[in-house]
């Protein structure tokens, strides 16, 4: 295989995990679309149950942008005021650990039997062919995930590679790095899905690969920025708040990512890949504890500097 080949079969592979990702969310979301925003409406009622619907709406929905740009649009619709609209968006950057929880257990090697599983129901004259496409789309999803790990080998043996995956060692770099493709993709869990793979193949370290998450979680805010330009006041300010939330814990974070390094490979050991997912983990769950605890002041404090008090009190 030439290196054109092998640069557009790596190129494809990732094409067709975001396009899995994508198709994966939105039938999921077709599924439920009506119990979810009513589900969404009713759990934040209280800040807790507010956050755990955000992890767990975006652990089955395997897409932080997708619930981040739903629940902006809920605010911006007034089924959601602005301070019960933050819980759920601290709750959906807990939820995108499960993306790199299901690629470090290995889960890949049952894309195949999904794929075709999800493919025959969608034939049957009966009511679970609906879920047919949602199970065909997850197999997708881990198929895809099997493609990027066979695409991306022939590159581990080039030295400008190694040299660029080293970078990812110097903790503001590999930030950056995660914060800019993760931007790009419109998705953290291609990214961190991606970074998985290269720790488990000893193609980048524990510390690089902490880093990039970290870069990944201000990059997945991105989605919701841009769902809300155009919107009232009360969704632009909770995707801005979304994108301080992830600031301020990458902060705290790049200062103790040796420490956040240390615990993620106790838990995780052997596994360097489990250790990754437990890192993105442990930083998310800190930073909704955080955040939910001060959940008035920062809601006094966008109110404080919302371009419109009157609206965003609707």
């Amino acid at each position: 295989m030439s290196a054109l080949d092998s640069i557009v079969f790596a190129v494809a592979s990732i094409t067709l995990f975001l396009y899995g990702l994508q198709s994966f969310s939105r039938e999921i979301q077709a599924l439920s679309d009506g119990p979810l925003r009513k589900t969404l409406a009713l759990a934040t009622r209280n800040r807790v149950a507010g956050a755990l619907t955000g992890a767990v709406t975006t652990a089955i929905l395997q897409s932080s942008s997708a619930v981040s740009a739903l629940a902006v649009a809920l605010t911006n619709s007034g089924l959601l005021n602005l301070r019960s609209v933050l819980p759920v968006l601290i709750g959906a950057n807990v939820g995108t650990a499960s993306t790199a929880f299901l690629v470090s257990w290995k889960i890949q090697g049952m894309g195949a039997y999904l794929l075709l599983l999800g493919a025959l129901l969608s034939l049957l004259p009966i009511k679970i062919r609906v879920m047919g496409k949602s199970i065909f789309y997850f197999g997708f999803i881990l198929f895809a995930l099997d493609q990027i790990s066979v695409a991306l080998k022939p590159f581990y043996g080039e030295p400008i590679v190694k040299a660029w995956l080293s970078l990812a060692d110097h903790t503001h770099l590999g930030i950056l790095a995660g914060f800019a493709l993760t931007a790009l993709l419109q998705s953290s869990s291609v990214l961190t899905g991606i970074v998985v793979l290269l720790v488990e193949q000893n193609q980048i370290s524990l510390h690089g690969a902490i880093a990039v998450v970290l870069g990944a979680n201000i990059g997945t805010t991105a989605t919701a920025l841009i769902a809300s330009v155009g919107m009232k006041s009360s969704a632009r300010m909770a995707a801005v708040a979304n994108l301080l939330f992830n600031i301020t814990g990458t902060i705290f974070a790049y200062f103790s990512i040796a420490t956040l390094a240390r615990v993620s490979w106790a838990l995780g050991e052997p596994s360097y890949g489990v250790a990754v997912a437990y890192a993105h983990l442990l930083f998310n769950v800190g930073v909704a504890i955080l955040f939910l605890s001060l959940l008035n002041p920062t809601h006094a404090a966008l109110m404080r500097f919302s371009p419109s008090k009157k609206e965003d009190r609707q």
